[in-house]
């Protein structure tokens, strides 16, 4: 039996449209002349039925070359399926901040369960070592995020951010902990909602990067122990509003927010983002199914759920988020947590600074995808 060529999956070089074969019809010698000047018309079921063959004749070209690659190769694949995943995101971008090997042995620490965490479930380290380094591709090149502002972030206390929410999916948060921990090497503590932690793989994801309950007592506990955390008042009302609305803020709540910064005496940083709203534009959300599936609402955009899981890629945005000049809140009267009037005039305050920035940022940027 004559040796098997050993396929390489290591190259790096990307497969051309001169390395693909696709099926192509032959000139026929034999053919003459069309006897008169109007063109062939073929009816939909001969154009349904030639793409079907063609399709067919693909498939059994790629089943012949998938029957070529040798066993060795693809056991080597298929053996170390931590291995292969991790070896494929370096190659697309990933930068680990240690060796592939030491992130491997890392993950698999980490899947024994053998690491630790604080009383919220934050694993530092996953997310240092493998959290961040998946999101930054996606920061820097993909939405090639500029961050303006920063010198307003605090880089040691207790402070928190406020921020529109927008984009569908909470993708805006995630980018923020990611360009915020670049900045200043602090994490960002979210505050979620509770369909968040309710959702099975969302809710062990969102505690191991930092995230927690959206309550009064656990921003509190937080802030009292020197962390920077930020929540999203528009909560679901602005992740899902129609791309019609966007950068229009949603109403802000009873504004539950300012009273753990004001009884935590620490000040408000106003957060404006621009570029999250194009990622998935919402033309619809089907509020019947919603219920039925027991979410606030099912999104139609223009690519999901049309191109199924390909419309679950993000458009590629240009984002703008901008660090506000701090609300100081150690200087307002005693028992200002609990008067109404105090709240609501701040929390009037933050929202009207976020929407001003906002009207700003979008006369400043050239193009949405550029």
């Amino acid at each position: 039996m004559a040796d098997a060529e050993i396929i390489d999956f290591t190259s790096r070089e990307p497969a051309g449209p001169g390395n693909r074969r696709f099926p192509t019809a032959e000139p026929h010698a034999d053919q003459g002349e069309p006897e008169t000047d109007e063109p062939t018309k073929s009816s939909p079921s001969d154009n349904l039925v030639g793409l079907l063959s063609d399709l067919v004749q693909l498939a059994g070209q790629s089943l012949a070359a998938l029957s070529s690659i040798p066993i060795r190769a693809l056991r080597e694949l298929t053996g170390d399926p931590l291995r292969t995943t991790m070896t494929i995101a370096e190659r697309l971008g990933v930068a680990w901040p240690i060796s592939l090997d030491d992130a491997i042995d890392f993950a698999r620490a980490r899947l024994s369960g053998d690491y630790a965490i604080d009383e919220f479930g934050f694993d530092p380290e996953l997310t240092e070592q493998i959290f961040l380094p998946l999101l930054r591709p996606l920061v820097q090149s993909w939405f090639r995020v500029e961050l303006r502002g920063a010198e307003n972030l605090p880089s040691s206390g207790s402070a928190l951010l406020v921020s529109n929410h927008a984009g569908t999916l909470p993708i805006d948060g995630m980018v923020l902990h990611s360009v915020v921990y670049d900045d200043i090497g602090r994490h960002v503590r979210m505050l979620g909602a509770d369909l968040v932690f309710s959702t099975p793989y969302s809710a062990d994801l969102a505690r191991k990067t930092g995230a927690t309950l959206a309550c009064q007592e656990d921003a509190e506990r937080l802030l009292a122990n020197d962390q920077l955390v930020a929540v999203f008042p528009e909560g679901f009302k602005g992740l899902g509003k129609p791309y019609a609305d966007r950068y229009k803020l949603q109403r802000f709540g009873r504004g539950g927010f300012v009273s753990a910064a004001v009884r935590a005496q620490v000040p408000i940083i106003p957060v404006s983002i621009v570029g999250s709203e194009e990622i998935y534009p919402l033309i619809a959300s089907l509020p019947t199914l919603a219920r039925a599936m027991g979410v606030p609402y099912f999104p139609i955009t223009p690519l999901f759920p049309w191109l199924g899981a390909l419309g679950l890629i993000p458009l590629p945005s240009k984002w703008i988020i901008s660090i506000g000049e701090a609300i100081a809140t150690d200087e307002l009267p005693p028992g200002a947590a609990d008067d109404p009037m105090i709240v609501f005039n701040v929390t009037d305050q933050v929202r009207e600074t976020i929407q001003q920035t906002l009207y700003s940022l979008l006369m400043q940027r050239r193009d949405t995808f550029f």
